[in-house]
């Protein structure tokens, strides 16, 4: 099997990568990045890429379609990643999440691939009051990193293909990484807990999320990079992550200060609502993709992130400010003349 994997050098691609090699070793694996986040590493002195066959580099928006030939799937991991990032670079979010999206997808089936995988978002659901939302419930995506999600996915649906397409709707990542972020609910709160023993939860802690681990998500995507057109279609938009890792805000913070002693929670009780809030029903990928779901709890995603920032030596009581969150990443490269202001890298000279 060959496998391209676009996007590969960010939060979730080690993980990917990672699991795809244990599980196929003899797997061609190559990736495609144009690494703006390449040295974001955390907890490791080697390359996630170490495990691939290959490392392309390059902006997905001007890939060739020649570069997609010969591979049995592609897996679509390169995306402007959440929210903040999609507030200031909108256009960028749809020209790389949507519009990208679908070229690589139509270049993929012209050049044969039989599997096209898309990272997409639970996300889709936005604001979703009462029982967990199922993929056949109405969508309502509130933000522009959600709406380019589902922008893509209607787009691919209309895809008159023989290659079988698996949009796959994450619930939120979280868990330890070889390029860890800390932009994300799960991953912030451990944080705040092991530089200073507190968490502070912006909102008022009531907001739902589903949660899944990096891990996790690499073992969807190994079942979806297989899928067959007898499972679930051939084009096919699933929720991915599982029924009991559906949590409150305040109950993930309650969580993390559980799991280090002497850490102490503080609410925003006087905050507004986040609109952002949805429970998800995952009992679709549960029926289709019985040897792939998601076996990390939540009290392991924990674990596996106070044993990784402790490796760090992590002490930043200030990383929401630092390169730990995604959206400064960018904002350094564009102040420093390495990035224009719609993210293409400028000359080498100037980088």
């Amino acid at each position: 099997m060959r496998i391209l994997i676009t996007g590969n050098m960010g939060y979730v691609g080690p993980s990917v990568v990672s699991h795809l090699r244990a599980g196929h070793p003899g797997a061609i694996l190559h990736g495609f990045d144009n690494a703006y986040f390449a040295h974001c590493l955390t907890g490791t002195t080697m390359f996630p890429e170490r495990n691939l066959d290959k490392q392309f580099y390059g902006d997905v928006r001007s890939i060739s379609p020649d570069i997609l030939k010969g591979y049995d799937a592609v897996v679509q991991l390169a995306a402007i990643s959440n929210d903040p990032m999609g507030n200031q670079f909108e256009a960028v979010t749809f020209d790389i999440n949507q519009n990208t999206t679908i070229s690589i997808a139509k270049a993929a089936e012209a050049s044969g691939v039989k599997n096209f995988v898309f990272a997409s978002s639970c996300s889709v659901y936005g604001a979703a009051e009462g029982l967990p939302r199922k993929e056949t419930d109405p969508l309502n995506p509130i933000t522009a990193y959600a709406k380019s999600k589902i922008g893509a996915e209607r787009e691919l649906s209309e895809i008159k293909t023989d290659m079988v397409v698996t949009c796959l709707r994450f619930a939120t990542a979280c868990g330890m990484s070889d390029r860890l972020r800390l932009d994300l609910v799960l991953n912030d709160f451990v944080a705040c807990a092991v530089s200073k023993g507190e968490i502070s939860v912006l909102s008022d802690g009531s907001p739902w999320r589903p949660l899944i681990d990096v891990a996790d998500m690499g073992r969807a995507i190994e079942w979806a990079v297989g899928r067959t057109a007898d499972q679930g279609g051939p084009f096919l938009a699933i929720n991915a992550g599982s029924d009991d890792r559906n949590y409150q805000v305040r109950d993930l913070a309650n969580a993390v200060a559980a799991a280090i002693p002497g850490t102490k929670v503080s609410i925003n009780t006087s905050a507004p609502a986040d609109s952002r809030s949805y429970q998800v029903d995952f009992g679709l990928y549960r029926s289709l993709a019985a040897g792939y779901l998601p076996v990390v709890s939540l009290d392991q995603s924990i674990q596996n992130l106070i044993a990784g920032l402790q490796r760090m030596n992590f002490k930043d009581t200030d990383f929401r400010s630092s390169e730990f969150m995604r959206l400064k990443v960018l904002q350094g490269h564009i102040a420093n003349d390495r990035l224009d202001t719609i993210l293409h890298w400028k000359s080498r000279a100037r980088q």
